[in-house]
């Protein structure tokens, strides 16, 4: 009998032996890919493979790997040149500092040395493609932003963020590989600056700031609100259908009672966006798809559990810390 044909194992390239760098290459060998790392710093060159060690370590204490951590860790490859780390890639991921000038050169690297079908990633947090890559370049297409959480072996949301010039092909491409990473992309439909992490993360600091400054609250005050309060309620959903579970009758009720205050607290800051009727529809149509309201209350039970599941371990884990 013919022996099964091996698993076609993925290849990725990492430009950048940071933090962000680092912790890409353990999202990608832990989902089985080769690994070639490389930073033009040769002390961070020197440092990665202790700092991946370690960081497997912890992920093995907390029994969030499928294989020992040496196995892993055997899949990363340091390399010496932008070149080494390029070559054969599916995917090349840049992590480079946020600064145009820089990554405009890396990429004009990268479409020389990565392979015709590579895809060609930053892990840029605000600048988008289009703001660092050049139009003239030959793969620009297949050029894009994909910013993960951080670190995204734990926080597995990545932003795929095509330029305007990038093909639809590439853009989907990429979603397929980081979801076979293990990661869970998100497409952003059009470049703005932050992309949609950045920019929610950003609103709730504004206000944060605010706060602290008009001499409402304390930054521990706000913290323990965000930690105790919100944080545990959207780690198990999100602001949408938070909402629209906190109000009988969904999301539409949920924005006729409380949108009037919230347009009233947005216009305090400078920021008058009120949510018209056609905005609300068009969230409750996609809530009504994911939710009918005939499912309501049993979805309402599903989220009281889950909380109570993350009482628990909060609870547990500050006895085991006590």
């Amino acid at each position: 009998m013919a022996s099964p044909e091996p698993r076609v194992r993925r290849r990725a390239g990492i430009v950048g032996a940071g933090s962000i760098g680092v912790a890409f290459a353990i999202c990608f060998a832990r989902a089985g890919w080769r690994v070639r790392l490389y930073d033009p710093d040769a002390a961070r060159r020197a440092a990665a493979p202790e700092e991946i060690a370690s960081r497997l370590d912890d992920l093995t204490q907390y029994a969030l790997l499928d294989e020992s951590a040496s196995e892993i860790a055997a899949r990363v490859g340091i390399v010496d040149t932008l070149e080494a780390a390029a070559a054969q890639s599916d995917l090349v991921q840049e992590c480079a500092p946020e600064r145009a000038g820089l990554k405009r050169e890396i990429f004009a690297q990268l479409d020389r040395a990565a392979p015709p079908e590579a895809i060609l990633a930053s892990a840029s947090s605000f600048l988008a493609a289009s703001k660092f890559v050049d139009e003239a370049l030959t793969g620009h297409a297949r050029c894009l932003v994909a910013h993960p959480g951080n670190p995204p072996y734990l926080v597995p949301v990545v932003e795929i963020v095509p330029a305007p010039f990038t093909s639809e092909a590439a853009a989907a491409r990429a979603i397929t590989l980081y979801g076979e990473a293990g990661m869970k992309p998100v497409r952003v439909k059009h470049e703005v600056e932050g992309f949609i992490f950045n920019r929610l993360q950003g609103a709730v600091l504004r206000e944060a700031y605010c706060l602290v400054r008009d001499g409402v609250a304390t930054v521990e005050d706000i913290d323990t609100v965000m930690r105790d309060g919100l944080g545990p309620r959207w780690s198990v959903i999100g602001p949408f259908e938070t909402v629209d579970l906190n109000t009988r009758g969904g999301i539409a009720s949920h924005a006729q009672k409380m949108g009037p205050s919230y347009e009233r607290m947005g216009a305090e800051r400078g920021q008058h966006d009120p949510w018209t009727p056609e905005l609300v529809a068009h969230v409750e149509a996609a809530r009504r798809a994911a939710l009918p309201l005939e499912q309501w209350d049993a979805r309402v039970g599903w989220r009281d559990r889950q909380l109570m599941r993350l009482t628990r371990h909060r609870k547990t884990q500050s006895h085991d810390d006590s």
